[in-house]
């Protein structure tokens, strides 16, 4: 089982999910919320479009822009089941355990939080 420290080099090197990065927007946004409520916002996304067994429009549920989880949602692989199995080995059409939603959300609010880091530089 790899940390998230390990998850995030490897997303790194892909070209396609280290192409997305948070906006100056995203930011604004996660400045005027704080991380609490974007943490909140990361667990209803989770619990609502990733965790069912059964997601009528997978690999179509996450949206590309509009709000700074789906940013992470997408840079970290936890976009849609499909990439959630190829990269983690999360079997579909099983139910997401809690704890399995709250590995996501962590590695989802790590990816935010780096991207945080590094636009204050």
């Amino acid at each position: 089982m790899q940390t998230i420290d390990e998850a995030l080099d490897s997303l790194e090197r892909s070209k396609f999910r280290s192409s997305f990065h948070l906006s100056k927007k995203d930011i604004e946004y996660i400045n005027q919320k704080g991380m609490d409520t974007i943490r909140s916002h990361a667990e209803d996304f989770v619990r609502s479009r990733l965790a069912p067994a059964v997601i009528p429009n997978d690999g179509k549920q996450t949206p590309m822009r509009g709000h700074p989880v789906f940013r992470a949602q997408h840079a970290t692989a936890c976009c849609c089941r499909g990439c959630l199995n190829k990269w983690y080995r999360v079997r579909r059409n099983t139910e997401l355990s809690p704890e399995q939603q709250k590995k996501i959300v962590a590695l989802l609010m790590a990816w935010i939080e780096r991207e945080v880091r590094k636009a204050a530089l």
